[in-house]
């Protein structure tokens, strides 16, 4: 785990571990506009959050791409999961647009909401069909330059030691900055 200090007092944490075990405000699925969550990240959270997180999520659909919305967490750690669609149907392959437009869209609502803390995964990566790094290189500079004093910590999650080496060097190269050792910071139940 490593810490990154950003500007005004923000801090962005890149960590290799499981998204739905993090004791944060909100954590962020990057969803489809339909909120159907099948597989990936969506389909983890759905597993291990319940059913009625995806429930609440369809209630509210279509939300377009650069648009977001909060559900509870259902069985979760987090207090919410934001849902920032980076593609219109499931499964669909993303420009790094699509990434970019859902990280903001997620940041915002974080930011309105009030939350201290929010948790990403690779934004696109995976069934989007973005790199791990290329994903997390955009949205290090997005985070960066977010002009909002909320949320305070940012977390970026991999799923794995290769996808945390792409990250932090992802975000090392964003920011220019090696990083620190994170003290003191309990995140995982």
């Amino acid at each position: 785990m490593k810490c990154f200090d950003l500007p005004r007092g923000r801090t962005l944490v890149v960590v290799e571990g499981d998204i739905t075990r993090l004791k944060v405000d909100a954590i962020v699925n990057p969803a489809n506009s339909l909120m159907i969550m099948g597989g990936g990240v969506a389909g983890a959270i759905k597993r291990a959050g319940g059913g009625e997180i995806e429930e609440e999520a369809m209630r509210k659909a279509p939300v377009p791409v650069g648009e977001a919305i909060a559900t509870s967490a259902g069985r979760l750690p987090s207090k919410a999961v934001i849902h920032a669609p980076t593609m219109e149907r499931p499964a669909m392959r993303i420009g790094l647009e699509n990434a970019e437009k859902a990280t903001l869209a997620a940041l915002r609502v974080a930011s309105q909401l009030g939350y201290e803390s929010i948790a990403f995964p690779a934004m696109g990566a995976g069934v989007g069909g973005l790199s791990v790094y290329d994903a997390f290189h955009s949205m290090a500079r997005l985070v960066r330059d977010y002009g909002g004093a909320r949320p305070r910590m940012v977390v970026f999650v991999a799923w794995g030691l290769d996808s945390y080496r792409e990250a932090l060097r992802a975000v090392e190269d964003s920011l220019g900055s090696e990083g620190s050792t994170c003290r003191g910071l309990q995140i995982y139940l």
